[in-house]
């Protein structure tokens, strides 16, 4: 048997937008880093202490091009002060989608739909700090 996790950690997200030129900026702004890496309709950044990888893509790629609304799983990115940046989405013209949950233990979520119909979530997690400490270790 092997002894490799199957999941070995998260790799890309992919947000899909029709407007890519708009969404690259916007992301652009969000992050604070322009994209690593273009090529036409697709665009990706490197973002946190891990260089976790977002990729924004030109929505005609899109493999469910019929999807209407936001929907399916939601990938939530660590942030130091989850009331600030839930604040700041909005203002750059995100929508709620979820509102600051407690989740117990610490954890606090919030989620938000992007100007370009992606769900984006956001998240206190304290093990993600305990995890980042012990590495740096």
């Amino acid at each position: 048997m092997s002894t490799t996790n199957t999941l070995r950690g998260f790799a890309t997200v992919s947000y899909f937008a029709a407007d890519h030129e708009a969404a690259k900026k916007w992301y652009t702004e969000l992050t604070g880093v322009p994209p690593y890496f273009e090529m036409p309709g697709y665009a990706e950044f490197r973002i946190g202490d891990y260089q976790h990888e977002l990729g924004i893509i030109d929505s005609k790629y899109s493999p469910n091009p019929t999807a209407s609304g936001p929907g399916g799983a939601i990938m939530y990115w660590h942030v130091d002060d989850i009331k600030a940046t839930v604040k700041r989405l909005l203002a750059m013209g995100a929508t709620e989608n979820e509102e600051i949950t407690e989740r117990g233990h610490g954890f606090v979520t919030a989620s938000v739909v992007d100007p370009f119909g992606n769900v984006l979530g956001v998240m206190y997690n304290p093990h993600y700090l305990e995890i980042l400490e012990a590495k740096s270790k």
